[in-house]
């Protein structure tokens, strides 16, 4: 019995032990399930969720590459290209830094990094999306292909010491369309192709290639008018004739056999050239300078559009951008006719601006490092140059103020209309037995006048002058301004602008004096006011008074160096008149040189006898009028 009972304590114990693992095992399974289902929940909503972001990213770029495949065709690879698409390339030498976009392989910032704007910024040709550069052609998929829309596959490399960075429009890796830039040292032109490779079934050659290119020109200059006035788009044609589109209005032009377009802005440009000339390029030049208080960023808009054409079924165009200043001697090296686009006057204007000004100015400029200076000394070789012509003028006009005794006695002698031809006659004779021409005063004033027109050229077109500063100018390429002031006065403000220049002031004072000076001298030389003939002497007398107020008005937005010039001119020409009439001329001494000469015997020439002869069928026939009106 007592076994029996000590069995049931024990078991009784098992029992216990075994019942509170068992309890203690089935609390810890609870606490652990929960844990181990939500992890299978999330991972299942982890794993479900990566598949559907990858599937909207798959979705999205299937539809875009449809959508590019629609409207590129073979070309849709260049559509999409992601990061690519904004991805640029530097050329770079010691003058010009160029960034070349993937997109469309076009040049988008072009630096002139020896030169400033007007406030002294950094000065660019090509910024900010003022330009592009698009080839524009049909696909036998039926696409019209606009280059400027997609994105080319950039490289670079070097050809010796220069540059060379090439961007290709992929279809596949053996076709493709090619743009290749290379850089020189030291240099602003810069070498430019385009060529295509297997690309024979895919332009399709019954569309034209087009080669558009615009640009809207900047503003660079401290004057936006005369900038404006300064900025044309000009050309090279057939058989060698260079041309420019109007620098005021809206003009539109279409030309064939075209060399070489600059889009010129003042003392830059931006010049496309090619070795095989367009067939024909439709130019076009807007002006968007309507107001100067309003419109102060940019002076024009230029476009060009020219047909490419295939040779053996490819393109392959060899052609040169030059972007930089206008400095005529370093255009003129290209050999290339570029340096027309810096407009130095036509005919007789230009060859003296080439031949005579620009190798002084910088035969001067050499030796001398202000500018004002350089004007001063270049305004002395030229007077010093002129003044035969000046003396001659003045004794010619010394001998005519001798005669004029003798030419009021004839004036006196054969008076009103009906004697007009007698006293032409006899006037004449009387200067031809003196020795005197009324010629002689005439051409070397006539003489004078290229000149006059060719430094009017030359001035604006000289870029050593820009931003060099004289006396209160800060500026010889623009005007001077001693006081301005902001308020729009109608009218003023428009034509004179909102500034005083004291350049012009001078240069209109020198000039009256200089007219008042010269007017006595031409009145010698002046025939009496015929009968219903206009009176010279009034005219010369109102325009004594009218050119000096119109050069106050037209200079004062005008280049400060051309006004210091004109001034210093008219001080010198002044002061060699006076010498001359003072120290030089000695009217006596004329006057019996004049006895002298009528003591000769006078040959006449073939041309002063049928001269002569003419004279007196005039006279007859003036004469017979008259009798018949008696009748």
């Amino acid at each position: 019995m007592e076994e029996k009972k000590k069995l049931d304590i024990s078991q009784l114990i098992g029992f216990a032990l075994i019942g509170a693992v068992l309890v203690w095992y089935t609390m810890t399974k609870k606490n652990e399930t929960p844990v181990q289902e939500n992890k299978q929940t999330e991972e299942t909503v982890t794993t479900a969720s990566t598949p559907s972001l990858e599937n909207a990213t798959v979705v999205t770029d299937s539809i875009l590459n449809i959508e590019a495949t629609k409207k590129y065709g073979e070309f849709a690879n260049s559509a999409t290209s992601g990061a690519q698409e904004q991805g640029t390339t530097v050329l770079e030498n010691d003058v010009l830094k160029l960034v070349i976009a993937n997109k469309g392989g076009q040049i988008v910032e072009a630096l002139l990094k020896k030169y400033t704007t007007h406030q002294k910024a950094p000065l660019y040709l090509i910024k900010n999306n003022n330009a592009n550069f698009n080839i524009n052609f049909g696909t036998f998929e039926n696409k019209i292909i606009n280059t400027k829309e997609l994105i080319f596959s950039p490289s670079t490399s070097k050809n010796g010491e220069n540059q060379v960075a090439s961007f290709k429009l992929k279809v596949a890796n053996n076709k493709y369309l090619e743009y290749r830039y290379e850089l020189k040292p030291n240099d602003y032109m810069l070498d430019f192709s385009i060529r295509s490779v297997g690309l024979e079934n895919v332009i399709n050659t019954s569309n034209k290639i087009n080669l558009e290119w615009n640009l809207m020109a900047l503003r660079n200059e401290k004057s936006i008018k005369y900038e404006n006035q300064m900025t044309a788009l000009h050309y090279e044609k057939e058989e060698g004739k260079f041309d420019d589109l109007s620098v005021s209005a809206k003009d539109d032009e279409i030309e064939e056999n075209v060399d070489w377009i600059g889009y010129k802005q003042h003392f830059f440009s931006t010049i496309l050239t090619t070795n095989t000339p367009f067939e024909k390029a439709e130019l076009s030049s807007e002006s968007l300078v309507k107001d100067v208080l309003v419109d102060t960023l940019a002076t024009k808009k230029f476009s060009t559009v020219a047909p490419l054409k295939l040779t053996n079924g490819a393109l392959a165009y060899n052609m040169g951008f030059y972007i930089g200043p206008n400095i005529h001697e370093n255009l003129t090296s290209y050999d290339k006719g570029i340096e027309n686009v810096m407009n130095l006057g036509w005919g007789i204007f230009g060859w003296i601006n080439r031949n005579v000004f620009i190798p002084i100015f910088h035969l001067l400029s050499g030796f001398i490092n202000n500018y004002g200076l350089v004007i001063i000394l270049m305004t002395l070789v030229v007077r010093l140059l002129m003044s035969p012509l000046v003396y001659k003028s003045y004794v010619s006009s010394a001998k005519m103020k001798v005669l004029r005794p003798e030419i009021d006695a004839i004036n006196a002698k054969f008076p009103g209309k009906e004697n007009q031809m007698k006293r032409q006659s006899e006037t004449m004779a009387l200067q031809r037995k003196s020795g005197v021409n009324m010629m002689a005063g005439c051409i070397p004033a006539l003489l004078q006048m290229p000149v006059f027109f060719a430094l009017f050229r030359f001035f604006p077109s000289e870029i050593l002058l820009r931003q060099k500063p004289f006396l209160w100018a800060d500026d010889l390429a623009s005007y001077d301004s001693v006081f301005e002031w902001s308020t729009n006065i109608p009218i003023l403000s428009s034509f004179y602008g909102n500034h005083f220049s004291l350049f012009p002031v001078l240069a209109s004072i020198a000039i009256f004096f200089y007219m008042r000076m010269n007017q006595g001298q031409q009145m010698s030389m002046q025939q009496p006011a015929q009968e219903g003939m206009p009176d010279m002497q009034k005219m010369m007398k109102m325009m004594m008074y009218f050119s000096p107020l119109m050069m106050l008005f037209f200079f004062n937005n005008y280049a400060s160096g051309l006004s210091l010039y004109y001034f210093i001119s008219n001080l010198l020409t002044l002061t060699i008149m006076f010498v001359i009439k003072n120290y030089v001329i000695d009217e006596e001494k004329i006057l019996a040189k004049i006895h002298e000469n009528r003591k000769k015997p006078k040959k006449q020439s073939k041309f002063k006898q049928r001269l002569d002869e003419a004279m007196k069928q005039a006279q007859a026939q003036q004469a017979a009028q008259q009798k018949n009106k008696k009748k």
